[in-house]
């Protein structure tokens, strides 16, 4: 299929109307969590994990305390990631900036400031920092780098946020393609290993000709992530389709399988998606309410 008859089929599919369906968390056994911004899930159980993205350049602190007090009321950890850079996309710094700028102490105060906010709060937190570092798509300014000029930065960030807040968990989290080894920073820096897995039923058929299972996307990248012997997350996880495709998704991302055993949580990213797929799929809406396509 020809870049613009892919990109046809992309807009025919994600653009069909959204059916508005209830919000629950999916069944199983692995522990579940979520980024919610919306609050669709404040009131629904099991969550045990409350997930929050965080920019170390205008990030506002007190809000660290309202998300603690948040998720202590509801039993839940805290899933913090940081990500190097502002949200004000016309004030970013370049990725040569931002790698020089680390190297070169100029951004230790940035981290120091969360960090030390970090260090005071009840729940237990997990700091996830400069998350899918070996994406090639272009989103991130801190990925794509060279492996040693990563990994100097990833322990420099991380090693100065335990000086502050050292009970918190370290998760070092890339994408999951292959090469991902490349960026691995050590054991003594890395509690947990963080995966992405998104399912957009659009995409499949377009790249590949079928529908995809969680399975699928996830196998390999859990292989290459349980070689270093850390538990394994499923840091942000996603999936847009009809029906059948949401519930064959639904039905399967929880369930403790004996080909996964390290895995110990899946994270639900409950919010449209922010960076738009490459081709013309746009910015799916990965929200559970909205995320069966009619």
């Amino acid at each position: 299929m020809s870049r613009w008859g892919i990109a046809a089929l992309a807009l025919a599919i994600t653009g069909s109307a959204a059916h508005a369906g209830p919000v629950a968390v999916p069944p199983g056994e692995i522990p579940f969590g979520v980024y919610d911004p919306d609050g669709d899930f404040s009131d629904k159980s099991p969550v045990v994990i409350e997930h929050l993205f965080l920019p170390w350049e205008d990030v506002y602190l007190p809000s660290l305390q309202d998300a603690d007090a948040y998720a202590l009321e509801r039993n839940r950890a805290l899933l913090v990631t940081l990500e190097p850079w502002t949200w004000s996309r016309s004030e970013r710094n370049s990725a040569q900036y931002l790698r020089r700028g680390i190297a070169r102490g100029e951004y230790d105060s940035n981290m120091r400031a969360v960090c030390d906010v970090l260090g005071t709060l009840k729940s237990p937190v997990t700091l996830r920092f400069a998350q899918e570092m070996d994406d090639t798509s272009g989103q991130f300014i801190w990925a794509g780098w060279a492996p040693e000029d990563y990994i100097s930065a990833y322990r420099r960030m991380t090693g100065m946020c335990k000086q502050s807040a050292p009970a918190i968990t370290l998760m070092w989290s890339p994408l999951g393609d292959a090469g991902m080894e490349r960026y691995y920073p050590g054991d003594d820096y890395v509690d947990l290993v963080g995966l992405s897995v998104f399912g957009l039923q659009a995409w499949d058929q377009a790249k590949y000709g079928e529908d995809r299972s969680f399975d699928t996307i996830f196998g390999p990248r859990y292989t290459r992530a349980a070689s270093f012997g850390k538990p394994v997350v499923v840091a942000e996880l996603g999936y847009v389709g009809d029906q059948a495709y949401v519930d064959t998704w639904r039905d399967s991302v929880r369930q403790e399988k004996s080909q996964y055993p390290n895995l110990v949580g899946v994270v639900y990213f409950n919010q449209n998606e922010v960076y738009p797929w490459p081709e013309g799929f746009g910015t799916p809406d990965w929200r559970i309410k909205n995320q069966v396509l009619e």
